[in-house]
């Protein structure tokens, strides 16, 4: 490529083989572009001679004053399609928002849809806060694709080594090891695991891991893979599972759900074939959704702490919008205990 007269941003983006809006974050260092882009950017400007136009820049980084929620639809059983588990985090972000200044456009998404094109092209808002579960691999290129075109974002879900952009999350590995310990304190052995534990759902995976790890060090033998049974975050995924389980033939003491909406459709199933709730069977949901307060038993939970959540993810998104260095935070986890394990709370 033959540059002629003084070198650009655009100049930089062909031959990196990246956007415009990349090169400008690479240049100004922010943390939404990794390190070997960041490096290759960077040597090209070196070797172009490239000098920042700071007053452009500056009138660049104008401002909407406004961050973008995009909350992604789940199975619900009612038509507002929202895991009842993000209603406190949405109250958190809101307030957040308005203490940091920022209006906050709320859009509903579905994961198929074109919405990283659609906010990343557009000027509606600084930035986005992403929320809602779903098959992480699946959107994986479209998180990717926000990151080469310098869209400032942060989600909210498992933190990852060399995940695209920033995450929010809860320390999902340390909630499973406190869901195990104490079932195995309680002297249940056959732990039946509910959720899709694979890489397609990194949460559940990691409460997967956290509970054979918290059932072994109580002196058992860990989960079995023969109980394990796919389940999407809903009541009805719940009430399928637990029928499949049963269905199996195979001896099971307790119940480790990955959601309190998987752990109380879950109970419905097993009440329905005539268990009894914790005395043959003990269940732990996780998250600690108002419907867990109030199941036939309570259930005991893991709790995420939703409220600092919602203030993290604003704060890191204001951090990113004004190119100022920001990270991935996993937040700590407590066990709720109520009836539905057998303990007395």
């Amino acid at each position: 490529m033959t540059i002629r007269g003084k070198p650009t941003s655009l100049d930089i983006a062909h031959l990196a083989g990246v956007s415009q809006p990349t090169v400008s974050r690479a240049l100004r260092g922010s943390p939404m572009v990794n390190e070997e882009t960041r490096k290759r950017i960077l040597a090209i400007a070196e070797q172009l001679n490239y000098k920042v136009d700071k007053n452009a820049s500056g009138l660049r980084r104008q401002h909407a004053g406004t961050l973008a929620l995009l909350l992604f639809e789940d199975p619900t059983p009612d038509e507002s399609h929202i895991n009842p588990f993000f209603f406190p985090m949405l109250g958190s972000i809101t307030r957040a928002c308005a203490r940091h200044g920022q209006d906050l456009l709320i859009s509903f998404q579905q994961f198929s849809d074109d919405w990283h094109a659609e906010y990343g092209d557009s000027h509606k808002a600084d930035g986005l806060i992403l929320l809602g579960y779903g098959d992480y691999l699946a959107h994986q290129g479209k998180l990717t694709k926000l990151v080469e075109q310098g869209t400032p974002f942060v989600r909210w879900g498992a933190v990852m080594p060399d995940q695209p952009g920033l995450s929010i999350g809860c320390d999902n590995v340390g909630g499973g090891r406190q869901a195990g310990e104490h079932l195995g304190a309680l002297g249940r052995r056959q732990v039946a695991f509910l959720g899709d534990a694979s890489n397609h759902y990194p949460e559940f995976l990691d409460r997967f891991a956290g509970c054979d790890a918290g059932l072994r060090s109580a002196g058992g033998t860990g989960l079995d893979r023969a109980l394990q049974v796919d389940a999407e975050s809903a009541e009805d995924s719940g009430f399928a599972a637990a029928t499949a389980l049963l269905e199996r033939g195979l001896p099971f003491d307790a119940v480790f759900a990955a959601s309190d909406l998987i752990a109380i459709g879950a109970m419905h199933a097993l009440q329905a074939r005539g268990l009894r709730i914790p005395e043959d069977v003990a269940i732990v949901g996780f998250d600690d959704i108002p419907a867990a307060r109030i199941a036939t038993p309570a259930l005991t939970t893991v709790v995420q702490d939703t409220i600092r959540a919602g203030e993290l993810l604003v704060e890191a998104l204001v951090r990113l919008v004004n190119c100022e260095p920001a990270e991935s935070t996993r937040l700590e986890t407590t066990l709720v205990v109520r009836r539905s394990s057998g303990a007395l709370p």
